[in-house]
């Protein structure tokens, strides 16, 4: 198996991961600051000893300098990403929460082409717009979507992940070290913010940590040696996963639904054919 297959295959299990993800954060009854805080904290204490075990402390000391990048993607793709989250979504819907998030994929693709230098086909931006109409579909189950005050803030949500994900495509460590690094100092950056507005340690915390902590190794894993964009393009369909999981609980499958797994799928295929190339 060639490393772009491997890669590939890691990102499709990714998906499955972020994919379970909303049903534990849906469940969760606490303040959301306090629960991202305290769910990376419990994603940190997972990880450190698996990266002390494999030797990643040997990479920090090897590249202490670049130390501090790993500090940014914890501000990034942590801190600043849930913060935003938090207030945006109270100010808006929860629909709109689910679209404006999904379009990761359309900061990954400016990022990805502007500093990355990555190769971006019509192929592929057909595939994405596959994905986006079906998870349009399902999300809103064919109804008008409305603007709400807090889409703005919404919208940085995945500009920042993308941020601290260009950045950690640079960083010298590997899938298990930056996964540490960005839980740690996510952590640490969000306690004033969370212990002001209380923390309550319940089982969806340990859960949701347990799944940040094994999602993030995968998708670090994935994006070292494939595409950003092909790598976000992958798990952007994650809310189906979610779908097929209320399916199997007794929910009543539509033809909406039908229509948008069909548009989804076919869009993941095509993205998962496309080729990592960077432009000459």
């Amino acid at each position: 198996m060639d490393d772009e297959t491997g890669e590939t295959l890691l990102a499709l299990l990714g998906m499955t991961v972020y994919g379970i993800e909303p049903v534990i954060i849906n469940a969760n009854p606490s303040a959301p600051i306090g629960f991202t805080a305290l769910s990376a904290t419990v994603a940190s204490l997972i990880l450190w000893p698996a990266m002390i075990y494999t030797g990643g402390t040997a990479e920090i000391r090897e590249n202490p300098s670049q130390l501090w990048k790993g500090a940014l993607v914890g501000l990034f793709g942590t801190a600043l990403a849930y913060t935003a989250y938090s207030y945006g979504a109270r100010m808006s819907t929860a629909v709109n929460a689910a679209i404006i998030t999904r379009s990761e994929v359309l900061w990954s693709i400016v990022l990805s082409w502007s500093i990355l230098r990555e190769r971006i086909n019509g192929r592929f931006l057909g595939s994405v717009f596959l994905i986006l109409t079906g998870l349009m579909i399902l999300i809103t189950g064919g109804g008008k979507v409305k603007p709400h005050p807090g889409d703005l803030l919404l919208l940085l949500v995945p500009l920042f992940w993308q941020i601290g994900h260009v950045i950690a495509k640079h960083l010298p460590y590997g899938p298990l070290t930056i996964a540490t690094l960005r839980n740690t100092f996510g952590a640490l950056l969000l306690a004033p913010a969370a212990l002001a507005g209380g923390m309550e340690p319940t089982r969806f915390a340990l859960l949701e940590g347990l799944m940040i902590a094994l999602g993030q190794v995968i998708w670090y894993g994935a994006i070292k040696r494939i595409n950003l964009s092909k790598a976000t393009a992958i798990i952007t369909p994650a809310p189906v996963v979610a779908m097929v999981l209320s399916i199997t609980s007794g929910e009543k499958l539509t033809a909406l639904s039908v229509l948008s797994f069909i548009l989804v799928s076919a869009g993941t295929l095509g993205a998962v054919r496309t080729e990592s190339e960077l432009r000459t």
